[in-house]
Protein backbone atom coordinates (compact mmCIF):
# COMPACT_ATOMS: atom_id res chain seq x y z
CA UNK A 1 0.00 0.00 0.00
CA UNK A 2 1.41 3.71 -1.02
CA UNK A 3 1.61 6.34 1.44
CA UNK A 4 0.34 9.93 -0.21
CA UNK A 5 2.74 12.62 -0.72
CA UNK A 6 1.40 14.66 2.35
CA UNK A 7 1.43 12.20 5.07
CA UNK A 8 5.08 11.24 3.73
CA UNK A 9 5.78 14.94 4.45
CA UNK A 10 4.41 14.96 7.34
CA UNK A 11 6.16 11.69 8.20
CA UNK A 12 9.61 12.94 7.86
CA UNK A 13 8.93 15.97 9.30
CA UNK A 14 7.94 14.48 12.22
CA UNK A 15 10.99 12.30 12.50
CA UNK A 16 13.20 14.98 11.69
CA UNK A 17 11.64 17.22 14.65
CA UNK A 18 11.81 14.76 17.03
CA UNK A 19 15.59 13.93 16.38
CA UNK A 20 16.78 17.45 16.64
CA UNK A 21 14.76 17.64 19.96
CA UNK A 22 18.48 17.14 21.37
CA UNK A 23 20.54 19.16 19.34
CA UNK A 24 21.47 21.95 21.30
CA UNK A 25 21.87 25.84 21.19
CA UNK A 26 25.10 27.60 21.73
CA UNK A 27 24.76 28.75 25.75
CA UNK A 28 25.35 32.43 24.70
CA UNK A 29 22.91 32.34 21.77
CA UNK A 30 20.76 30.72 24.36
CA UNK A 31 20.90 33.18 27.00
CA UNK A 32 20.37 35.78 24.61
CA UNK A 33 17.14 34.32 22.93
CA UNK A 34 15.44 33.18 26.09
CA UNK A 35 15.84 36.81 27.48
CA UNK A 36 14.71 38.04 24.51
CA UNK A 37 11.53 35.76 24.84
CA UNK A 38 10.98 36.41 28.96
CA UNK A 39 10.62 40.48 27.80
CA UNK A 40 8.41 39.81 25.21
CA UNK A 41 6.07 37.71 27.71
CA UNK A 42 6.55 40.81 29.99
CA UNK A 43 5.55 43.31 27.12
CA UNK A 44 2.65 41.13 26.33
CA UNK A 45 1.49 40.09 29.83
CA UNK A 46 1.70 42.88 33.03
CA UNK A 47 0.88 39.65 35.30
CA UNK A 48 3.85 37.46 34.15
CA UNK A 49 6.13 40.60 34.74
CA UNK A 50 4.62 41.28 38.35
CA UNK A 51 4.97 37.39 38.53
CA UNK A 52 8.89 37.78 37.46
CA UNK A 53 9.03 40.01 40.12
CA UNK A 54 8.60 38.08 43.11
CA UNK A 55 9.85 34.38 41.34
CA UNK A 56 12.45 32.60 43.28
CA UNK A 57 13.76 32.01 39.53
CA UNK A 58 12.20 31.65 36.37
CA UNK A 59 13.04 28.72 33.59
CA UNK A 60 12.62 30.24 29.80
CA UNK A 61 12.46 27.92 26.68
CA UNK A 62 12.50 30.62 23.97
CA UNK A 63 12.11 27.38 21.32
CA UNK A 64 10.09 24.28 22.27
CA UNK A 65 9.49 22.15 18.71
CA UNK A 66 6.35 19.74 19.19
CA UNK A 67 5.23 17.52 16.66
CA UNK A 68 2.66 14.52 16.39
CA UNK A 69 0.78 12.29 14.78
CA UNK A 70 -0.99 9.43 16.92
CA UNK A 71 2.93 9.59 18.34
CA UNK A 72 5.17 12.36 18.92
CA UNK A 73 7.44 14.16 21.15
CA UNK A 74 8.19 17.84 21.75
CA UNK A 75 11.89 19.38 23.15
CA UNK A 76 13.56 22.44 23.72
CA UNK A 77 16.72 23.97 25.31
CA UNK A 78 15.82 26.80 28.21
CA UNK A 79 17.90 29.52 30.30
CA UNK A 80 17.38 29.75 34.10
CA UNK A 81 17.27 33.03 35.50
CA UNK A 82 17.92 33.91 39.41
CA UNK A 83 18.15 37.93 40.02
CA UNK A 84 18.49 38.48 36.32
CA UNK A 85 21.12 36.42 35.90
CA UNK A 86 21.65 33.13 33.95
CA UNK A 87 21.93 30.19 36.98
CA UNK A 88 21.78 27.69 34.58
CA UNK A 89 20.57 25.52 31.31
CA UNK A 90 18.14 23.01 30.87
CA UNK A 91 16.67 20.50 28.50
CA UNK A 92 12.96 20.15 27.95
CA UNK A 93 11.52 16.60 26.44
CA UNK A 94 8.71 15.10 25.98
CA UNK A 95 6.61 11.83 24.22
CA UNK A 96 3.06 11.52 23.84
CA UNK A 97 0.61 8.99 22.38
CA UNK A 98 -3.28 9.90 21.36
CA UNK A 99 -5.35 11.72 18.53
CA UNK A 100 -3.40 14.17 18.05
CA UNK A 101 -1.68 15.50 14.71
CA UNK A 102 0.21 18.60 13.75
CA UNK A 103 3.56 20.49 14.60
CA UNK A 104 4.48 23.85 16.29
CA UNK A 105 6.97 25.85 17.95
CA UNK A 106 6.48 27.77 20.70
CA UNK A 107 8.31 29.48 23.86
CA UNK A 108 7.64 28.41 27.50
CA UNK A 109 8.49 30.38 30.63
CA UNK A 110 8.22 28.55 34.18
CA UNK A 111 8.08 30.70 37.61
CA UNK A 112 9.17 29.54 40.49
CA UNK A 113 7.60 30.90 43.53
CA UNK A 114 8.83 29.15 45.99
CA UNK A 115 12.69 27.27 47.34
CA UNK A 116 10.21 24.44 47.65
CA UNK A 117 9.64 24.35 43.71
CA UNK A 118 12.79 25.34 43.05
CA UNK A 119 14.92 22.72 44.84
CA UNK A 120 12.38 19.59 43.35
CA UNK A 121 13.28 21.46 39.59
CA UNK A 122 17.19 21.33 40.42
CA UNK A 123 16.85 17.19 42.51
CA UNK A 124 18.56 14.76 40.43
CA UNK A 125 15.90 12.81 39.25
CA UNK A 126 14.44 15.95 37.22
CA UNK A 127 10.92 17.95 36.93
CA UNK A 128 8.42 16.19 35.83
CA UNK A 129 5.28 18.33 34.72
CA UNK A 130 1.94 16.81 35.64
CA UNK A 131 3.64 15.44 38.75
CA UNK A 132 3.21 17.95 40.76
CA UNK A 133 -0.29 19.37 41.93
CA UNK A 134 0.88 22.86 42.67
CA UNK A 135 1.74 24.26 38.95
CA UNK A 136 -0.52 26.35 37.22
CA UNK A 137 -0.76 26.81 33.64
CA UNK A 138 -1.72 30.36 32.67
CA UNK A 139 -2.75 31.40 29.65
CA UNK A 140 -0.08 34.46 28.14
CA UNK A 141 -3.60 36.59 26.68
CA UNK A 142 -5.93 36.33 29.38
CA UNK A 143 -3.50 36.10 32.74
CA UNK A 144 -5.45 39.49 34.30
CA UNK A 145 -6.65 36.96 37.55
CA UNK A 146 -3.13 36.37 38.27
CA UNK A 147 -2.25 39.31 40.59
CA UNK A 148 0.47 39.95 43.48
CA UNK A 149 -2.18 39.58 45.53
CA UNK A 150 -3.50 36.02 44.36
CA UNK A 151 -0.11 34.19 43.77
CA UNK A 152 -0.45 31.14 45.75
CA UNK A 153 1.20 27.67 43.87
CA UNK A 154 4.36 26.93 43.50
CA UNK A 155 4.86 27.12 39.87
CA UNK A 156 3.15 29.17 37.38
CA UNK A 157 3.71 28.31 33.67
CA UNK A 158 2.73 30.54 30.45
CA UNK A 159 2.90 28.67 27.26
CA UNK A 160 3.59 31.75 24.40
CA UNK A 161 4.47 33.22 21.00
CA UNK A 162 2.97 29.54 19.48
CA UNK A 163 3.29 28.65 15.33
CA UNK A 164 2.13 26.24 14.06
CA UNK A 165 -1.41 24.07 14.11
CA UNK A 166 -2.22 20.84 16.34
CA UNK A 167 -5.15 19.84 17.82
CA UNK A 168 -6.11 16.74 19.05
CA UNK A 169 -6.38 15.10 22.56
CA UNK A 170 -2.99 13.09 23.77
CA UNK A 171 -1.74 11.67 27.20
CA UNK A 172 1.71 13.00 27.30
CA UNK A 173 4.78 13.26 30.05
CA UNK A 174 7.14 16.07 29.86
CA UNK A 175 10.81 15.96 32.27
CA UNK A 176 12.81 18.94 32.25
CA UNK A 177 16.45 18.14 33.11
CA UNK A 178 19.57 20.31 33.94
CA UNK A 179 22.58 20.30 31.51
CA UNK A 180 26.03 20.05 32.32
Amino acid sequence: MKRSLPVRAFVLGLVLVITSLGAQAAPSQLDTDARAALNALYESSPAAKALGAQAKAILVFPDVKKAALILGGQGGDGVMFQNGRVAGHYSLGGLQIGFEAGAQAFAYAMFFMSDRALADLRADRGFEIGADPNIVFVDAGAAAQVTTATVQPDVYTYVFSQKGLMGGLSLQGTKITRQN
